[in-house]
């Protein structure tokens, strides 16, 4: 039960953003079903406890890969489901507790916090630049003709 509650909040977090950033109305349920996507992957990989900047770096790739998929089929540009989709991933809570800590003066701490939140923040980064060039080699190489 705990995992179709997740999946549920992840597509209405997803679907919020969107809303709130005013993607068009027809490309709504993509970018509700490329970021419940994402946080499955998210889920399963943290499930088997692979670790939480795979878990980030893999789910940022399918979203990515996802995206480029849905944006072709409904023809929009793929940063329109791209970046709802990557705010369930978003160290929030990391990113909390690094500045309260440091406005408790409990550097050590804060550091530890911070660090996690640029380590989760490059997995992202990182997984979405994977994405991108392989949608695009993959691009290039079936649209070449053999001569």
């Amino acid at each position: 039960m705990h995992v179709i509650i997740s999946l549920v909040f992840a597509y209405l977090t997803t679907m919020g953003f969107a809303i709130i950033i005013n993607i068009p109305r027809r490309a709504l349920p993509a970018c509700g079903l490329v970021g419940l996507c994402g946080w499955a992957i998210f889920m399963v990989i943290k499930g088997l406890e692979l670790g939480g900047m795979l878990a980030n770096l893999l789910s940022a790739f399918i979203i990515g890969l996802a995206s480029m998929y849905l944006a072709r089929k409904i023809k929009v540009p793929t940063i329109l489901l791209n970046i709802p989709s990557l705010v369930p991933l978003v160290p929030g809570g990391q990113a909390y507790q690094a500045v309260r800590n440091f406005a408790l003066h409990n550097n050590q701490v804060a550091l530890t916090f911070m660090v996690e939140v640029v380590l989760i923040a490059g997995a992202i980064a990182m997984g979405l630049f994977l994405a991108e060039f392989t949608g695009e080699t993959w691009l290039k190489f079936s649209l070449k003709t053999p001569s």
